[in-house]
């Protein structure tokens, strides 16, 4: 298995390197280039790509890296673009200091990277479930960015105007039967936009998703 780690701290690339070569030596071959930054970075995708019989399996990509403005490589995000439009088959992982919740929402969503974590989540022992869980060809994502994610789902589907239509007469006591009288929609979905509002909020009924959304200052 053929491995790219990018990361501007020596000592978190030696603590990836020794935990894959330790706890992943079954995929031997075992091989790992390890770059310090977005120059050293395209250099290494470069190289692999020029021998058509040799490609990444899995890139480990810190986000803030320093950057390589003659390439226009600005952060890990444009080396993860690289390596998607070389290596369709590598699994990614973003493993990024960000706490910004949509800076974490654009990767996810621009990259769609196979496992994205924030680097306060993860330890040696996360780490080891964060490459397995990629490697059985599942998505990752730790605690904080769940959390974030979330978050910004709560704020995309109350940003909406229709839905903040329905909660607020929900809010002001109507059934759901009636909100067809007041809201140009079908019953059918909007019965669907209560659904997934409740889940967004963790809530099992109409009440209790309205105390929620203005208890959390949404309505």
């Amino acid at each position: 298995m053929n491995i790219l780690i990018v990361d501007d701290h020596p000592m978190n690339v030696e603590l990836y390197e020794n935990v894959l070569l330790h706890d992943f030596a079954s995929y031997k071959p075992l091989v790992i280039t390890k770059a310090f930054n977005c120059k050293e970075g395209y250099t290494a995708i470069e190289s692999v790509t020029l021998d058509h019989e040799l490609f990444f399996d899995l890139a480990i990509i810190d986000y803030s890296l320093p950057i390589y403005q003659e390439k226009n490589i600005l952060s890990g995000a444009d080396l993860a673009h690289l390596v998607r439009d070389y290596f369709e088959n590598c699994k990614i992982v973003i493993i990024t200091s960000h706490t910004q919740k949509l800076l974490v929402y654009d990767i996810i969503r621009k990259i769609k990277p196979e496992g994205i974590a924030i680097k306060a989540d993860v330890t040696t022992s996360n780490f080891i479930e964060i490459i397995s869980s990629v490697l059985k060809g599942n998505l990752y994502q730790s605690a904080l960015v769940k959390e974030y994610i979330s978050e910004i789902w709560k704020k995309e589907l109350i940003v909406e105007k229709t839905n903040r239509q329905i909660l607020f007469y929900l809010a002001k006591g109507y059934r759901v039967k009636e909100l067809e009288e007041v809201i140009p929609l079908a019953g059918s979905t909007i019965e669907k936009r209560i659904v997934d509002l409740k889940k967004i909020f963790a809530v099992l009924d109409d009440s209790t998703l309205v105390k929620e959304v203005i208890r959390q200052g949404f309505l």
